[in-house]
């Protein structure tokens, strides 16, 4: 992106209807206006229905107009939600092919960015969304992984965050506090490139056995997962993924840190690691700053990576983003 190009806010899973209850557009649009972007909106990005969502048909028609748009230079998602994947059969693939933009999310956005990735080859960006440019505080490290990538093309080095929270900040933005970082868990040695594949692990799974499903040979897989996913869950979840055929493929796995009422440890990961035979020659890193934990970082899901688990000098690098 650049300075002066237009980001056209759409909804392809909750309605920005359902975000608006806890208002921060005012603090969004001023965040925007320092990076130098206007924002727009996808003419359905209000409806709601039961499901605090909208048609499919609505959330088509918003994602068409804002690839087809040739004023768009980056598409921006509200929020995640469950039903990304109900938009994959109606989508004009040659339309987005054709009209490659940036598109950022994260969570249920998974499916969509995964589908698009293997569905036109293009690179999408597993990041923050529109609502998450509300966080008054401790927004930092996030914002400057976003214009790291955003903004450049030279290769990124993620690190550890000094401290992260896991607080439901929207509802009060006052009473905040910060944890101390562990640092990454380095579970498997090893170094590794390949193509970035992942995002929210269960939304992945969902495309399995689709054309949607982009292939594992030669990927290093990010993952993460919300605080639903307790560790039976994230253990069923995983094994599920690694059991498809081209996964003995893959070149690496980092793990996004766990929200606190997951209730993992890193024992448990470890013991859930060490049933995974694919996972014996490949290097595993966990406790990165991906997924629905703040700060959060930016990475290209079909771009390029670099995965170094080496102990405390551990490093995740995106090399063509």
């Amino acid at each position: 992106m650049h300075a002066g190009d237009v980001v056209r806010v759409v909804a392809p899973a909750r309605s920005r209807a359902m975000v608006m209850e806890h208002d921060h557009t005012d603090l969004i649009s001023s965040r925007f206006a320092e990076l130098g972007l206007t924002l727009s909106y996808g003419a359905h990005v209000d409806e709601r229905d039961a499901f605090d969502s909208s048609s499919v048909a609505s959330r088509v028609a918003d994602l068409h107009e804002a690839f087809a748009d040739p004023s768009v230079a980056a598409i921006l998602t509200v929020i995640g939600g469950y039903n990304c994947n109900e938009l994959l059969p109606y989508l004009d693939w040659d339309l987005i092919r054709a009209n490659p933009k940036i598109l950022c999310g994260y969570s249920d956005i998974t499916a969509l960015q995964n589908a698009i990735l293997a569905r036109s080859g293009l690179v999408t960006y597993s990041g923050p969304h529109w609502s998450t440019f509300g966080m008054r505080d401790h927004l930092e490290e996030t914002l400057r992984w976003f214009t790291s990538v955003m903004f450049d093309t030279a290769p990124v080095a993620l690190t550890p965050a000094a401290r992260w929270g896991d607080d439901l900040w929207f509802l009060d933005q006052d009473k905040r506090e910060l944890i101390p970082n562990e640092g990454w868990w380095p579970l498997r040695p090893g170094t590794a490139e390949g193509r970035i594949v992942g995002g929210n692990l269960s939304t992945l799974n969902l495309l399995r056995g689709t054309p949607s499903m982009p292939s594992l040979d030669g990927a290093i897989l990010i993952v993460e997962d919300d605080f639903e996913s307790h560790p039976a869950r994230f253990a069923r979840d995983l094994t599920s993924l690694l059991q498809l055929p081209d996964a003995p493929k893959i070149r690496g796995l980092a793990i996004g840190r766990f929200q606190h009422a997951s209730r993992m440890s890193r024992p448990l990961l470890e013991q859930i690691i060490a049933t995974q035979p694919v996972l014996s020659r490949v290097p595993v890193l966990a406790n990165i700053d991906v997924g629905h934990t703040n700060p959060m970082a930016t990475f290209p899901i079909g771009g390029q990576g670099r995965l170094a688990v080496t102990g405390a000098e551990s490093s995740l690098t995106l090399l063509r983003h």
